[in-house]
């Protein structure tokens, strides 16, 4: 009777512990779940302002009203611990942000100012689209941005500033001496009557962090010029990296044989015509220091980038795969065929074009 008794004893002792165990668990779970960012790989950012006075109970709800936070209740729990005080101000929160995340936010308080722009500078873009980006977010005009980037005096004080700036941005068949130079990415600034110095310099700054792994290696086989002229190529060649890294590859090929570049995208910039149809065979031919389509360059690069290239073609230049290729086509969807001899690249331009797929 007695270890019946017993057994009956551990066995809803069992049950218990089984059923706190699976409480906790579940628990956890649903924290972690409440705790999440809304939308984790949300860009979106929403201006929300705590006036003085409002209580956790109405702050709780206008973040959920706004799509910040998953769950009012565990805001409401979460906050309160440590006796946190939740600081009036305007904020700028994105849904991207953690329940944590919020909470140390709106305890520490903001530093959001509303006169502070970003201004996102897209990779594969030439200067000209940057000048027009930063007009659209500043005070300046496009013709004033431009006065600016064509001012030689003013490229002369950055090359003495910079070190990945030379003299070779200084060839007078260069279009725009900082095509090439200019990292592309999302910077913010006091105000719109930021200068356009001040614009130019702060992205330079970020190219020289960017330019700083590849310090020891310049000069192996190409001068930081040449390497950022070849990585803007690849940038307009190829999609993924792994292709930019094969397309550089081909380019070493062909360049260590005396053969043209023969790159396309060369052409259009060396016409500044945009990408928008094909070209002739007229066009193809012109004598141009950027067009590696012409008779006199074989053998050389363009005389200087085409584009603002991305931190990974940069790194494809630097770090090429090397292959046996000579020859590379892309169709409409970006597929890259490398083949090694002319006929088989004719070959495949004829499948491409037969298929309904080639890119024009």
């Amino acid at each position: 009777m007695v270890r019946r008794k017993l057994k009956k004893r551990v066995k809803i002792l069992l049950i218990v512990l089984v059923s706190m165990g699976l409480f906790l668990i579940g628990s956890c779970i649903v924290y972690l779940f409440l705790a999440q960012p809304v939308e984790k790989k949300s860009s979106v950012e929403v201006q929300l302002t705590i006036k003085s006075g409002m209580s956790r109970k109405e702050i709780a709800k206008i973040l959920k009203e706004n799509h910040l936070i998953r769950s009012e209740l565990l805001f409401n729990f979460l906050s309160r611990l440590g006796h946190r005080t939740l600081k009036a101000a305007t904020y700028q929160l994105q849904r991207s942000m953690s329940l944590d995340e919020i909470i140390d936010v709106l305890t520490n308080g903001s530093k959001y100012d509303p006169n502070i722009i970003r201004i996102t500078f897209l990779e594969g873009e030439g200067i000209k689209k940057y000048a027009l980006t930063i007009a659209n977010h500043t005070d300046h005009t496009y013709e004033e941005v431009m006065q600016v980037l064509e001012d030689e005096d003013y490229i002369k004080t950055l090359i003495s500033k910079y070190w990945f700036l030379t003299d070779e941005v200084l060839n007078e068949d260069i279009y725009l001496s900082l095509e090439g130079y200019l990292t592309p990415n999302t910077y913010e600034f006091k105000n719109r009557q930021v200068t356009v110095q001040k614009i130019i310099e702060t992205m330079l700054k970020q190219t020289s962090m960017e330019l700083e792994e590849y310090k020891n290696e310049i000069g192996n086989s190409y001068t930081i010029h040449q390497y950022l002229t070849l990585a803007s190529v690849l940038e307009l060649e190829g999609v993924r990296e792994d292709d930019r890294k094969m397309i550089a590859g081909v380019f070493n090929n062909r360049l260590s044989k005396g053969m043209n570049m023969g790159s396309d995208v060369t052409t259009y910039y060396a016409l500044q015509k945009e990408m928008k149809r094909d070209l002739t065979t007229k066009e193809f031919r012109v004598d141009n220091p950027y067009n590696t389509r012409a008779t006199s360059m074989r053998g050389k690069l363009p005389v200087g980038p085409i584009c603002n290239p991305s931190v990974t073609s940069i790194r494809a230049s630097f770090h090429p795969k090397n292959n046996d290729y000579l020859f590379f086509v892309a169709d409409k969807n970006g597929k890259i065929y490398y083949t090694k001899t002319e006929a088989e690249h004719s070959k495949k331009v004829s499948e491409i074009k037969e298929e309904g797929n080639w890119i024009w």
